[in-house]
């Protein structure tokens, strides 16, 4: 259940990371109190999630699911660069994702 609570933790750290973008440096109500509203629904779930994860697994794969989904928005969404340089990146940092999860802790 642990690694369910970290993908819902990273989903909303890719949530709060675009809502950032929107809040204009937190000038702008709505897309402020989503973003502080998204982040609070992300750290708990981080919590939740650390009950039974090492700390420096669930650290590293929940911010990684959080650059890599933001990036994927940005260049979906946004408009940002979608060159092979980028993408070959992205997929280093899934690369690494997976491999927290796949290699178990050693204790």
């Amino acid at each position: 259940m642990e690694w369910i609570y970290l993908l819902i933790a990273g989903l909303f750290e890719v949530v709060w990371a675009v809502g950032l973008k929107y809040t204009q440096g937190w000038t702008q109500l709505w897309p402020s109190v989503g973003t502080v509203a998204a982040m609070a629904v992300s750290f708990w779930f981080l919590s939740l999630a650390l009950k039974g994860l090492p700390i420096g697994t669930a650290y590293a794969v929940w911010t990684g699911i959080g650059a890599v989904g933001t990036a994927l928005v940005g260049m979906a969404v946004l408009g940002e660069s979608r060159d092979l340089a980028r993408i070959c990146c992205i997929l280093l940092i899934v690369v690494g994702i997976v491999g927290l999860k796949v290699v178990p802790p050693q204790e």
